[in-house]
């Protein structure tokens, strides 16, 4: 396996972070919007991506690996460490996939972030509706016994309605 095949591999895996990205934006647009309807669908789409991005990662683990056995590096070496070691221009279209993947990782883990609050937030936001509406709210315990949640909450009523 040479430096040409971990570079495609490379490049494969950051088209499939910059798609998981913009399907994460997908669901949070849909999430802000309070758009449910299609939630089910952008969150399996998100799925099918990191599952792509989990087989690409095998290949790219062991070019990265073949790779740095050839160059004299330990096999398990870091991306860094391969890029330090290649000869030009390889080591600097390393190096730029090494920047390109630590500043798509950060955006990924910060919508990510941002998308597990919105979802929070809208299950609170439907639990307290049912809660107003049927007076409780069955959920699961911890032991996936079913939990009424009704007795457990202080209910206010605006008597001048």
């Amino acid at each position: 396996m040479s430096l040409t095949d971990l570079s495609s591999v490379l490049w494969r895996t950051r088209e499939l972070l910059e798609l998981l990205l913009f399907k994460l934006e997908e669901e949070q647009l849909l999430l802000a919007a309070g758009r449910s309807r299609w939630l089910a669908h952008a969150t399996r789409e998100v799925e099918v991506v990191l599952d792509q991005t989990r087989q690409v990662e095998v290949a790219r683990a062991a070019y990265a690996q073949s790779v740095a056995v050839e160059l004299g590096l330990h096999p398990e070496a870091s991306l860094g460490d391969i890029a330090n070691a290649a000869p030009e221009p390889w080591s600097e279209l390393l190096h730029q996939h090494r920047k390109a993947f630590v500043a798509l990782t950060s955006e990924i883990s910060g919508l990510a972030a941002t998308n597990r609050d919105l979802l929070t937030a809208g299950q609170r936001a439907a639990r307290e509706t049912m809660m107003v509406i049927a007076g409780n709210v069955e959920t699961y315990g911890r032991k996936g016994q079913t939990v009424s949640e009704g007795a457990r909450r202080a209910q206010l009523v605006d008597e001048a309605i």
